[in-house]
This record gives C-alpha cells, sequence and structure tokens, in this order.
C-alpha cells in the first residue's frame, strides 16, 4: 500500500477547508453563545414589521410578491427536485413569492466569500465559521431569543447578545450510520458501547466477509473527515459546557484519560479512527475513497458503517433498494457508566440583512415555513427543531440514550472556542486536516496517535494562554 502524502494529495484534488460536520454534508458551530435576555428586543420588529416569531403563515401577507434567491449547501436536494417540491407547497399559500435555489459544493468556503458582496442573495445557510459577533454584519436579526427558546431546540446556535441570525433548518444526532443486515450476519447482535467493542466488531465484519470495508473513511472527499470533531464534545465528555466554554480553557485537551479513563473524551475519538485504519479494517486505498459511491455501496451490503451526523440516514437508505437495512447507532463511547450522544443543530437559515424589506419578510414566511410546516427535518431524518414534533423512526436506536447539545458560551466569551481554534490552527468541524492526518498516521506508521495528540495538545495549550480573556 503506498503512503499518502497529505500535501501532494489536497493539491491534486483541491481540497479546502469545509463545513462542520454537524451541519448535512457539513454542519455544527466552533461556538455558540447566546443570552436569554432581549437586549435586541424584537430587532426585526423596531422598525414596525413583525418578529420572525410574530408571524402566522399562511395568514399573513398573502399577497406579497417577491423573487427570493436561495443559496445552500444541499445540492443533492436541488438536483432531484425535493426542493422544488417544497416552494410549490409554499406556493399553493405564497404563489407570488418565488424561489431560485443556488447549490455551491465547497459551501464553507465559497459562502463565506461571497458574503463580502452585499448582494449575494435573500437567503442561505450561514456557514459556520462566521464568528457570532460578526453575525449582525450580514444576517437580518429574526426575533429575540427569549421570544423562540422554549418551543424550538437549538434556537440559541445562531444568536448573539439575545438576537437570533439563524433559525436551526434541522438537527443532528451524532451517531455511526451503518448496514444492519452486514451486522446481523458477522454475528453482532449487541450494538458498541465502547470504542473497542466497537473496533472488535469490525473485526467480526471483516473475518465475516473480507470484500466488505467494515469502516468506510471517505477520505479522498476531505469533508466528510470533519465528522470526526462532533463526536469530541458531548458525546464524548457528557458535558454540554466541553465545546464551548471547558475545552477552549483547558490545557492538554486531547490527552489521552483527560476524564479519568482512556476509553471517553476526545481522544477516544480519534483512536476509534487511528486503530480501525491501523489494523486494516477501514478500504484499502483511502485516496480513491468516493462520497457518492459509497451510498450505493452501504446499501447494499458493500460497507459496513461510516462515521457521519443523522443527516446522512435518508441519503443512504435512498441510494438502493436496501433501505430498510440501513440503520443508525449512537458512537461507542460510555462515560462513567452513561452512554451520551451529541446533538446540535445543522446549517441555520439567514436572511441577508441588505436586501429590501419585501423580500426580507418574503424570506422569513418561506423560513417559519420550512420549520413548522414542510416536514423537513422529519423528511431528513433529523432531530425536530420545534420541540412539539415527532423524532424520526431512524433515530430509534437513541431510545435511552442522553442527547447533549452544546451549551451556548456567555457574551463574553461568545467567540472565544472559535478564537484559540484559529489560534491553534485546529479548526474542528470546519477543517479535515487534522483528522486526515491520523488516517494517514495509521496507514504509514511514521507517527503514532500519541504523537499527533502530543502536538494538538502544545499548539492548543499556547492559543489558550494566547487568548485568554483579559
Amino acid at each position: 500500500m503506498r503512503k499518502i502524502n497529505r500535501r501532494n494529495f489536497l493539491k491534486a484534488t483541491g481540497v479546502l477547508a469545509a463545513a462542520s460536520a454537524l451541519a448535512a454534508c457539513g454542519g455544527s458551530s466552533t461556538s455558540t453563545a447566546g443570552s436569554t435576555g432581549s437586549t435586541a428586543g424584537s430587532a426585526a420588529s423596531a422598525d414596525g414589521a413583525k418578529a420572525y416569531n410574530e408571524l402566522t403563515v399562511g395568514t399573513d401577507n398573502t399577497d406579497l410578491k417577491a423573487d427570493l434567491k436561495f443559496i445552500s449547501h444541499r445540492t443533492d436536494l436541488i438536483e432531484d427536485g425535493t426542493f422544488d417540491g417544497y416552494v410549490a407547497a409554499f406556493q399553493k399559500l405564497y404563489p407570488n413569492i418565488t424561489i431560485k435555489y443556488e447549490g455551491i459544493t465547497d459551501y464553507a468556503t465559497d459562502m463565506t466569500t461571497r458574503l463580502t458582496s452585499n448582494d449575494w442573495g435573500d437567503l442561505c445557510m450561514i456557514p459556520t465559521n462566521i464568528p457570532l459577533t460578526e453575525l449582525g454584519d450580514y444576517f437580518e436579526p429574526l426575533c429575540a431569543l427569549s421570544d423562540i427558546e422554549n418551543d424550538y431546540n437549538f434556537a440559541s446556535n445562531r444568536a448573539y447578545n439575545g438576537s437570533v441570525y439563524g433559525i436551526p433548518s434541522t438537527g443532528n444526532a451524532q451517531g455511526i450510520v451503518y448496514n444492519k443486515k452486514v451486522f446481523e450476519a458477522a454475528g453482532i447482535t449487541t450494538l458498541p458501547k465502547t470504542p473497542d467493542e466497537f473496533l472488535d466488531d469490525l473485526q467480526k465484519i471483516k473475518d465475516y466477509d473480507p470484500s466488505i470495508d467494515p469502516l468506510y473513511t471517505n477520505y479522498a472527499a476531505g469533508w466528510t473527515m470533519t465528522a470526526w470533531d462532533a463526536y469530541t464534545s458531548g458525546g464524548a465528555t457528557g458535558d454540554p459546557n466541553w465545546m464551548n466554554i471547558t475545552m477552549p480553557q483547558t490545557k492538554d485537551p486531547f490527552q489521552k484519560g483527560i476524564l479519568g479513563a482512556d476509553d471517553m473524551g476526545p481522544y477516544a475519538v480519534y483512536y476509534i479512527l487511528y486503530e480501525a485504519v491501523k489494523r486494516g479494517l477501514t478500504e484499502a486505498d483511502p485516496t480513491t475513497t468516493d462520497w457518492e459511491g459509497s451510498k450505493p455501496r452501504i446499501n447494499n451490503g458493500q460497507i459496513g458503517a461510516m462515521v457521519l451526523g443523522s443527516w446522512a440516514i435518508v441519503q443512504m437508505q435512498a441510494a438502493g433498494d436496501h433501505a430498510d437495512d440501513i440503520g443508525y447507532m449512537p458512537f461507542p463511547i460510555t462515560v462513567k457508566g452513561t452512554q451520551y450522544a451529541s446533538a446540535g443543530a445543522d446549517y441555520c437559515y439567514g436572511v441577508n440583512k441588505n436586501t429590501t424589506d419585501d423580500k426580507k419578510l418574503a424570506a422569513m414566511l418561506y423560513i417559519k415555513w420550512l420549520t413548522e410546516s414542510s416536514n423537513f427535518a422529519y423528511d431528513q431524518g433529523g432531530v425536530p427543531v420545534l420541540k412539539s414534533q415527532e423524532y424520526p423512526d431512524t433515530l430509534k436506536a437513541f431510545d435511552g440514550i442522553d442527547l447533549v447539545e452544546d451549551a451556548p458560551a456567555p457574551a463574553e466569551l461568545a467567540d472565544l472556542a472559535t478564537e484559540v481554534q484559529q489560534e491553534a490552527e485546529l479548526m474542528l468541524n470546519a477543517d479535515q486536516t487534522h483528522v486526515m492526518r491520523v488516517v494517514e498516521a495509521g496507514i504509514n506508521g511514521d507517527e503514532t496517535l500519541d504523537d499527533i495528540v502530543a502536538d494538538w495538545n502544545a499548539a492548543w495549550d499556547a492559543a489558550v494562554d494566547a487568548c485568554a480573556p483579559q
């Protein structure tokens, strides 16, 4: 097997920094901040217009005319006509509002650049690498956080100083998509709860049928590797404060046994990946992985499992004739006797602050319809945004699992997580480079996971000191 050289590989494929893994084909924030206070008040209604929470879809402004441009990372739903169906349903209520979707593949990089132009469009999915303190530079405040936080899950995800700038499109539970038939055929009767149990199960799959890739990394896609970062917060620690409050102020957060045992905490997440690659429990050549091709392969039983957010479930089910074989399990880490799963917002809908008032209103009506009436989150196999809505059947394996949502940082620490990650050059959930290094080490054998973690900790510790609140 030839060695992987990341520099040459990235140059050859053009892989750049990607969107967060909690997001569909991307997604979780690196930091969130919110306040239940309404210092921004009903910011969206300061000029007399209704705020987002005050709108009644199907009753208010049904004669409104507007042509909206919506930029999205979900190129798959644009190409297969899914979004056209949602637009057609919305237009039964608002026949004079037209909505044109534009898809971007390398969303985090390209959309962040386009935001510097005021006329990029009317709605988009807010890139997760925009600091919370800068949300107001680009996006319209929609309502006060206190007005929706009792009814909406993940309401604080794109909120700052009491104002909500983004409405979650859906929520993601962080687990592993797998082929149930493959697991059963390999003699796996109970789902793994620890890293070593999962690795043992992957070995059983390899022993059962060497032609099956027990764990598929999707290394070549690049952005898919950021999925691993999403498991290092609540799922690996059980602590909602870990990602945005504790970790940015903690030295050596990647250290083995930081929580008292080797099989929990961030180290345990990367241990699974490193050991799976090192033991030959992944595809033979990561540089040849194929994201689109992996979907039918797991559907028909050629792949055992992939580490991806719950957004991926419906894509794998739709990729072949064996939708019922696709399952979704909690990530195999148990913290002091309890298994947790990180849950958080996928990309959030945002409205261009520089568009016209009519378009702002039309955009908010469409967002509210998507969120509360379209069944989008359920259709995508996600955690519902409305607290009153049902969870999809695909998440039944999470019954009894404690879902942990990252707590927002207080206003004075709003961007600390992002600042520390930028200073350390370890952009969790947003850049794949450090995770790809783990795969490369597992194959090349030129460094151990402990070597990598030592480098990460050194960079992180220096960043914690440099970015410490004064």
